[in-house]
């Protein structure tokens, strides 16, 4: 088993220059800041067809300092930061009562792009974090009223009743509160914008915020 894995990672190639054309990225023309240039690059991801790309990695740590990083949605990005949401009492949130510091991560393969972003994290009053949830759909709401996330279930048996009662509700009552459901803001310290080169020779632009604003340095790939 170990050697068929190693022989199909052998097999695999990523951005072969003979068949793969990435978009080019001149840091000497962007922003002054991180938030425009990201808006720009998710329109392109979007437009390129890139599956899903509004899902991130996010990596917390426990209170032991140990990390764990998960997938999420981002909900919004704007002058308060990178907004994501889950229960206040999942691993995610107990991570960051603890710790309220975070790091983001996207990628676009089509395009050959990542972002990384880290900073503080701070929780979103309950109104927003209310209005955020029933801004979603039917599917989103009854995950969310579902709730135990994180927590050990006891057999798939159980969580298809527990799941149907939820969704009922959700289509029943639209509005329904869910109290643990917070939304959360990422503020960056630091944000970097990888542009991927099929010969190797791969962009990296950081943005450091500092008291009067952003910092541009490029980074070594």
């Amino acid at each position: 088993m170990g050697t068929d894995l190693h022989e199909l990672l052998r097999s695999l190639r990523v951005w072969d220059p003979e068949v793969t054309s990435l978009p080019p990225f001149d840091p000497a023309a962007a922003p002054a800041a991180p938030l425009p240039l990201f808006a720009t690059w998710f329109a392109e991801a979007v437009a390129a067809g890139e599956r899903e790309p509004h899902t991130m990695s996010l990596a917390t740590s426990d209170a032991e300092g140990h990390a764990d990083v998960r997938i999420v949605m981002l909900h919004g990005a704007d002058a308060d930061g990178w907004s994501f949401a889950t229960h206040a009492t999942s691993h995610k949130g107990t991570h960051l009562a603890t710790h309220p510091y975070a790091a983001l991560a996207f990628y676009w393969p089509t395009l050959g792009r990542q972002i990384r972003l880290r900073g503080p994290v701070t929780t979103a009053p309950s109104t927003d974090s209310q209005s955020d949830l029933h801004a979603r759909s039917t599917g989103a709401l009854a995950a969310a009223l579902t709730g135990h996330q994180s927590e050990v279930l006891g057999s798939l048996e159980e969580l298809a009743k527990e799941s149907q009662a939820a969704w009922e509700r959700a289509q029943r009552e639209p509005d329904a509160p869910v109290p643990t459901w917070t939304l959360y803001r990422l503020l960056p310290d630091e944000v970097e914008f990888f542009q991927g080169d099929e010969r190797r020779r791969h962009v990296r632009l950081k943005y450091g915020r500092e008291a009067a604003g952003w910092t541009k340095e490029l980074l070594w790939p």
